[in-house]
């Protein structure tokens, strides 16, 4: 399946049984930023299973009912920001059993560069599931399978997957079109699957969107895109506080963060000056305020690179102490590179908000592996309006260094907001003040009640002056090419939910049922829903409404139709541009395609993921035997 504007990811688990008796499965699989988990399917022998959202407790239920009448049945719960958690039981003594599960992110593309990952490696943030199952999930009894659909309505200069070069089959069918295949035997799921894609150079800023409406009577969904093409002037001289995790749950990151911040030092100018505060426990300055001499990034450097990992995870510390000593008449920026996982001193995420909220800061977070606390990291992002991406040890860091030097070494838009006029817009997303980084792209999403015309506009300050960029389009009395923007607005709105609980401006019970009512309504597992998965004689005889049944039948259908036709260009504003200038980028050497090369403007583009793990993978029979011994 293709989509406009977000990846679709398929996933296959087969389990095999070698004992002589039947046992139940546990498969983890870590929670990706801004994911909808919408479809689980279990194949065992001819029986199939599919899942339909309930309230947690009310899945919980079923399942355990299920579990201890000997039948088949499946439950996919979500645990916090680590992991979605899938039990199966039973699978068959000497059988084997499919474990199939669907989600949809929308795309991580950042200044032209697009990037996807499938998380393999372990996040290293959950302590007790890291000693329950390794080292048993490392490898694969059988063999790995990815492959990658890539389709833009502009043309993509190159793609790549860092580490699997040679055994990555690459073919380019069109200009925007490429498809990539991966296949390894006894494959070790150590190290993340990256995929990077370039668009071309000199694509103008525009505003894209994507709606859906079902019919007349029901009001429509839009994703909206907006890449600004506005001309950003370089910061001449700045202050930078690092802020650097040096906690035990960074065992495995350190040497990537390490690496990423001695480039970053070196790309740094004479008249910058930098300091860097490292935490666990506490926190504590590695190197106080000094100019960005050649000599002082070698000093820093050689302190970077020894540094060694241990003990808890004080971010609150880490971040006060960086709020310290500021130089009001130069522009300040923090860079906290983190995994986010808060263990000590203060961990309430109201209280970072406002503490980050003290301060006009430029903030740019970094948050490291999988299993990474992206709840927190939206939190202090909301504080400060600042930018924040998520990095693997799998990435190509000299890339993602120049991806972070764009934004951190440019000035950028303040208080920038959205207004909507025209038609009955409603329910959006991302309208909240905010700054824009350069090469930044802003999704909002929304509903719309009627069709016709509608004007949006982007008001914001640069350099003290107002700013306002607008256009007008029209929204359709129908389109069903896209009904998956329905799960990805509800996430959105659930995410918005999330944040207000946690910055104390909403109360538990209140979130809880709207999230619970979100998450049934558009068949999404959250905090508070989970999937029971049966067969279609058990949700018959239960009375359970097949919800998921029918969204998935009508995505489905919309899916086939886009395969068979060329890719659909989703911009609104190509007659009467909102922008005047190019959407940024940095000039590179040709050669290669790598990390390092040309970083262009974000944009909408298609990007189909089918990933297959063929045997035992991650949990494997040491699962099942360590479950059935505490049945």
């Amino acid at each position: 399946t293709i989509n406009n504007g977000f990846a679709q990811t398929e996933v296959l688990q087969t389990f095999f049984n070698p004992n002589p008796t039947d046992l139940e499965a546990l498969y983890a699989f870590p929670v990706s930023k801004s994911a909808s988990l919408s479809e689980v399917t279990i194949t065992s022998g001819e029986k199939t299973l599919n899942g339909e959202v309930l309230p947690k407790k009310e899945a919980e239920t079923i399942y355990e009912e299920e579990k201890a009448k000997g039948n088949d049945a499946g439950l996919t719960t979500k645990n916090g920001y680590q992991n979605y958690e899938f039990k199966i039981t039973p699978v068959r003594a000497n059988t084997e059993t499919r474990l199939r599960f669907v989600y949809y992110q929308p795309l991580e593309i950042d200044t032209g560069v697009g990037r996807y990952v499938y998380p393999l490696e372990e996040g290293g943030t959950d302590e007790v599931a890291k000693s329950f199952w390794q080292p048993a999930h490392a490898t694969v009894d059988g063999s790995l399978s990815i492959n990658v659909t890539l389709k833009s309505a502009w043309p993509v200069a190159d793609v790549r997957a860092p580490g699997f070069e040679n055994a990555a089959v690459t073919n380019k069918l069109d200009a925007g079109h490429y498809t990539l295949s991966l296949d390894r035997t006894g494959a070790k799921l150590d190290r993340d699957f990256v995929f990077y894609y370039r668009l071309a150079d000199n694509l103008p800023g525009r505003v894209e969107v994507i709606p859906y409406r079902a019919d007349k009577s029901k009001p429509g969904t839009f994703m909206m895109v907006v890449t600004p093409g506005i001309d950003l002037k370089a910061i001449t001289s700045a202050d930078y506080t690092y802020v650097l995790d040096t906690s035990g749950s960074m065992q495995g990151k350190i040497a990537t963060l390490a690496n990423g911040v001695t480039q970053a030092l070196g790309q740094m100018r004479p008249a910058d000056r930098f300091r860097i505060i490292t935490f666990n426990n506490d926190a504590r300055e590695l190197l106080g305020w000094t100019t960005a001499t050649p000599e002082n990034v070698a000093h820093a450097t050689t302190l970077v690179q020894a540094m060694q990992p241990n003990g808890g995870t004080n971010i609150y510390a880490g971040l006060q102490l960086a709020l310290k000593d500021l130089d009001a008449d130069r522009a300040s920026s923090v860079v906290l590179i983190t995994d986010g996982v808060t263990n000590e001193g203060i961990v309430d995420p109201a209280k970072f908000h406002a503490l980050l909220k003290q301060n006009d800061i430029r903030f740019f977070g970094f948050l490291m592996g999988n299993n990474a606390n992206w709840p927190l990291m939206r939190t202090m992002g909301d504080a400060t309006g600042g930018f924040y991406t998520g990095v693997s040890n799998a990435d190509d860091i000299v890339g993602q260094i120049l991806l972070a030097k764009s934004k951190i070494t440019f000035e950028s838009l303040h208080n920038a907001s959205f207004k909507f006029t025209g038609a009955k817009i409603s329910e959006t997303t991302g309208e909240l003040p905010q700054k824009i980084y350069r090469g930044q792209q802003l999704v909002i999403f929304g509903r719309y009640d009627g069709a016709g015309k509608a004007t949006v506009s982007l008001n914001a300050k640069l350099t003290g002056e107002d700013k306002t960029y607008t256009t007008t389009f029209d929204f359709p009395e129908v389109d069903t090419d896209n009904p998956e923007i329905e799960r990805l607005w509800a996430l959105a709105q659930i995410e918005q939910i999330e944040l207000k609980e946690a910055i104390g401006q909403l109360p538990p019970s209140e979130t809880k049922d709207a999230i619970t009512s979100l998450g049934v309504t558009y068949q999404l597992v959250t905090d508070h829903t989970s999937m029971i998965v049966l067969d279609d004689a058990t949700h018959a005889s239960r009375g359970i409404d097949r919800k998921n049944q029918q969204r998935i039948a009508t995505e489905r259908t919309a899916q086939s139709v886009r395969a068979a036709q060329p890719v659909k260009n989703y911009q609104v504003d190509a007659s009467q541009p909102t922008y005047t200038a190019p959407a940024p980028h940095v000039s590179h050497s040709g050669g290669g395609g790598g990390g390092g090369g040309a970083l262009e403007r974000k944009d909408i583009v298609l990007l189909a993921v089918f990933i297959g793990l063929i045997g035992a993978a991650y949990v494997g029979r040491r699962a099942m035997k360590r479950k059935s011994d505490n049945e």
